[in-house]
C-alpha cells in the first residue's frame, strides 16, 4: 500500500468508525456487530502507525484517539473529576499475553498480580458519592464530560441513594465510583413479550435497550423498564484512599458499602492463571442474570496500576477479552415480511433450524431492507447466524462461497403483504410503511394494543379473539369493538352464551377505563403509560386533546409546559391529530358511550395545592410515596420528577438523596409528611 492509498483508506475509515461510533453511542442502534466495528478500528489504527504522515494529512480527529461520545440532547452535561477512559480489548489469548509481557517490561517485576472480573454488556456511568450521599450519575460522555441522569438513575432500586458505613469500610469525603448500567435478561424479555403483544418489533438485545432507556427524558418510563447497575472502579476519590492498595480489596469495601458489584471475581498469579479463570468464566456466565460478553483482566495492585499509567483513551494496566460469538452456519429457506401496528414493514428470516448458543433458532431479525442490500442476503443462501447480544438471532453474513446461481438478489416488496397497498418509506426514515389504515394486520395490532392489559384491559379480548372480530369484518376498527353485537358472537359456536357475556361485559365496563388508558390505547408515536397519564391531567378529555395545538405544549420561551413532554412528542400528539381518521376515531369513540374516568386532580380552581409543584424523595413515615403523590394529586397539586426553580415543595422522608441537597442549594423549600398533612 502506497502512502496515497494509506491517506484514502484511513480518511475512508475514520468516517466509517465515526459513523458507527454514532450509532452505537448516542442511538444505541449499531448497525454491525461488535467484532465486526473492532475489526474496522483495529484496520485504522495499524494503518495510522504503519503510515503517521498519511494520517496527518488525512485530516478529521480520528476516532481511535476517543472514547466514543454518549451524550444525547434534553441532558446537562457534567465533567468528570477524573476522566472515565475505555479499554483496549482482544480477542486472543495471544494479544492477551503479550498484554502481560508489555507489563512485566514496564513494571520490571516477572510475578504480577491480576483479577478477572465478567466483562458485563450495558452503558459506562460514574456514580458521585458526597458524604456518602449520592449526588449525581453521569454518563462517560466523551470521557471528559457526560450526560447527567441522576434523575433517571435514581429509579434503579438496587442503588442505594446512601452509602452504609462501618468501622472497617470509612466513607471518604467525596468518591466517583465507576460501572455499568444494564438490564438482566429476564426483564428483557419481559419487554419483548409485551412488544410481540402489541405486534412491535423486538428490541435486539438488552445493551442497547439499557442504553436507551437511561436517555429517556422522563424518568417514570425508566423506571418501567428496571434497570440495574453493577459497580466495579473508582475515578476520584477524596481523601485519596478508596478502601485499600489492591482491586480485589476495593471490590470488598464497595460490597461493605451496600452497593451491587460483580456477580464473581478470580484472582490470579501469572497470566497462566489468567487464562484458567478467563475459562471458567466462559463456563459458567451462562448462569449470570445478565450479558457477559467478555473478562476484564486488572492489575490487582493500585499501586501498580498507578504505576505503569494511560494512554490517551485506555489505561495500560487493563484489557478486556471478549469471548467470540457462538455462530452458525444454516440455509436461508426465505424473507418474510411482517407488517406492525404502525405499518412498518419488517423483514425477518426463515431458517432451517440449527442449534446455537444452547437453544433451536428457526427465526432471525433481518432489520429493515438496507441491512439486507448491505450485507447481499438472498433466498437460499448459507448464511451466518449470531445471537446479537446473546439473545436475539441475527443474521450476520453469508457464506457466498455456497451461493447457488439461482440466487438472485432480494427485492423488498412494493406493495403491502397483507392489503397490497402500495407502500411508502417517510423522508428520513430507513423503514418502509404501509399508509392504509384499514390494512387487516394494522387493524388487528392497533385493537390488540388498545385492548391490552396496559391500556383499557378489555378482558377475554386476547390475539386469539382480535383476529376472530378483525377476520369476520365486526371489528374495522377501534371504536367498533363498542358495536359487537351478542348474535354475532353467538355464532362462533355451542356453549358461547358465558364467554360471550363476560366478554360483552368487559367491554362495557372498559368505557369507564381511566382517561390516561385510552389516550395510550390511541397509539400516538412517542405516548407511553406515563406521558398518557399527564396529557390526561392537562386536558381532561379525548376532545380537547385532539384539538390541542403547539401553545399547549411549549411556551413562548421554547420551555415545556407540561412536565415530560417536550418537543417531539408535542410534535408527534399534533401530527397524530391531524390526520382526519385520529380525529374521526375520537369523535366515534365518544358516540359509542365510552366515558373515560378524569383524573382527579382536573377538576379546575379546587384544592389546597392548586398551581404547587412537589417533588418527593426518601421514605416517608406513614404513607407510600405513590399514597402521597396520590393525595397531591388529589389536592390540586402536581407532581414532578425533578428537582427545578420551579418546584414549589420537596416532600422529604428519611434517606434522602440528591434531590435535597438540590433543592437546598436552589432554596426549594423542604418539608415533611406532618407539613404535607397540615397543608391538605
Amino acid at each position: 500500500m502506497t502512502p496515497s492509498e494509506a491517506q484514502t483508506r484511513i480518511a475512508a475509515l475514520r468516517a466509517e468508525v465515526a459513523h458507527h461510533d454514532e450509532r452505537y453511542y448516542r442511538k444505541a442502534n449499531p448497525e454491525i456487530t461488535d467484532p465486526q466495528y473492532d475489526r474496522l478500528k483495529r484496520e485504522l489504527g495499524d494503518l495510522e502507525a504503519r503510515f503517521p504522515e498519511a494520517a496527518g494529512k488525512a485530516g478529521a480527529d480520528t476516532p481511535t484517539a476517543g472514547v466514543g461520545d454518549d451524550r444525547a440532547e434534553g441532558f446537562q452535561t457534567y465533567r468528570h473529576r477524573q476522566a472515565m477512559q475505555s479499554l483496549d480489548n482482544t480477542y486472543s489469548e495471544a494479544e492477551l499475553r503479550e498484554f502481560h509481557e508489555r507489563l512485566v517490561k514496564l513494571l520490571g517485576r516477572e510475578s504480577l498480580a491480576y483479577v478477572v472480573e465478567p466483562k458485563v454488556d450495558g452503558l459506562a456511568v460514574s456514580l458521585t458519592y458526597e458524604k456518602g450521599a449520592l449526588v449525581r450519575a453521569v454518563t462517560r460522555g466523551n470521557g471528559t464530560e457526560g450526560d447527567d441522569v441522576t434523575a433517571n438513575a435514581l429509579t434503579i432500586q438496587g442503588l442505594p441513594r446512601v452509602l452504609r458505613a462501618s468501622a472497617g469500610a470509612p466513607l471518604p469525603d467525596l468518591i466517583e465510583i465507576r460501572g455499568e448500567i444494564f438490564m438482566a435478561l429476564a426483564e428483557f424479555e419481559r419487554i419483548n413479550a409485551a412488544r410481540d403483544a402489541e405486534g412491535e418489533e423486538r428490541y435486539a438485545n438488552p445493551r442497547n435497550l439499557a442504553a436507551g432507556t437511561i436517555k429517556l427524558l422522563d424518568p417514570r418510563e425508566v423506571a418501567a423498564r428496571k434497570l440495574e447497575i453493577v459497580l466495579y472502579g473508582i475515578g476520584a476519590c477524596e481523601p485519596a484512599t478508596s478502601g485499600g492498595e489492591t482491586q480485589s480489596g476495593y471490590h470488598a469495601r464497595v460490597r461493605a458499602w451496600g452497593l451491587p458489584t460483580v456477580e464473581r471475581l478470580w484472582k490470579a498469579q501469572g497470566i497462566d492463571e489468567v487464562w484458567a479463570a478467563i475459562g471458567e468464566l466462559d463456563r459458567v456466565r451462562a448462569g449470570f442474570a445478565y450479558g457477559t460478553d467478555g473478562a476484564v483482566v486488572k492489575l490487582d495492585s493500585l499501586a501498580l496500576q498507578r504505576e505503569a499509567g494511560s494512554t490517551s483513551r485506555a489505561p495500560r494496566w487493563a484489557m478486556a477479552y471478549k469471548f467470540a460469538a457462538e455462530r452458525a452456519e444454516t440455509r436461508l429457506s426465505r424473507i418474510s415480511v411482517q407488517v406492525g401496528r404502525t405499518g412498518v414493514l419488517t423483514p425477518v428470516a426463515e431458517l432451517e433450524p440449527v442449534l446455537l448458543a444452547g437453544s433451536t433458532v428457526s427465526r432471525a431479525t433481518l432489520h429493515n431492507q438496507d441491512e439486507i442490500a448491505r450485507k447481499d442476503i438472498r433466498e437460499g443462501d448459507f448464511v451466518y447466524v449470531e445471537k446479537a447480544g446473546e439473545v436475539i438471532p441475527a443474521v450476520v453474513g453469508v457464506n457466498t462461497a455456497r451461493r447457488a446461481p439461482q440466487c438472485v438478489p432480494y427485492v423488498f416488496p412494493k406493495s403491502c403483504p397483507a392489503c397490497q397497498t402500495a407502500v411508502i418509506q417517510v423522508e428520513g426514515e430507513v423503514a418502509l410503511r404501509c399508509p392504509n389504515y384499514d390494512c387487516p394486520v394494522q387493524v388487528r395490532r392497533r385493537v390488540l394494543h388498545f385492548a391490552s392489559k396496559a391500556c383499557v384491559d378489555i378482558d377475554g379480548m386476547g390475539e386469539a379473539m382480535v383476529d376472530v372480530v378483525v377476520g369476520k369484518g365486526w371489528v374495522k376498527g377501534i371504536a367498533d369493538l363498542y358495536r359487537l353485537k351478542r348474535e354475532d358472537l353467538l355464532t362462533l359456536g355451542k356453549s358461547v352464551e358465558k364467554s360471550s357475556d363476560n366478554l360483552l361485559l368487559a367491554i362495557e365496563r372498559s368505557k369507564k377505563a381511566d382517561l390516561w388508558r385510552f389516550i395510550h390505547g390511541l397509539g400516538i408515536a412517542h405516548v407511553g403509560a406515563a406521558a398518557a397519564k399527564d396529557l390526561a391531567l392537562r386536558f381532561g378529555s379525548l376532545e380537547a386533546l385532539s384539538e390541542s395545538r403547539i401553545d399547549a405544549y411549549i411556551g413562548s420561551s421554547k420551555e415545556s409546559l407540561i412536565a415530560g413532554i417536550g418537543p417531539t412528542m408535542a410534535d408527534a400528539i399534533i401530527s397524530h391529530f391531524n390526520q382526519p381518521v385520529n380525529r374521526t376515531l375520537v369523535r366515534d369513540l365518544v358516540g359509542a358511550g365510552v366515558d373515560p374516568a378524569k383524573p382527579a386532580a382536573a377538576a379546575p380552581g379546587t384544592g389546597p395545592l392548586l398551581g404547587k409543584t412537589f417533588v418527593l424523595t426518601g421514605t416517608l413515615p406513614t404513607m407510600t410515596r405513590e399514597e402521597a403523590s396520590a393525595r397531591i394529586e388529589a389536592a390540586g397539586g402536581k407532581i414532578s420528577s425533578s428537582v427545578s426553580k420551579k418546584t414549589s415543595f420537596v416532600l422529604a422522608g428519611s434517606d434522602a438523596g440528591s434531590k435535597l441537597e438540590k433543592a437546598k442549594a436552589l432554596g426549594v423549600a423542604v418539608i415533611g409528611e406532618q407539613e404535607l398533612l397540615a397543608m391538605l
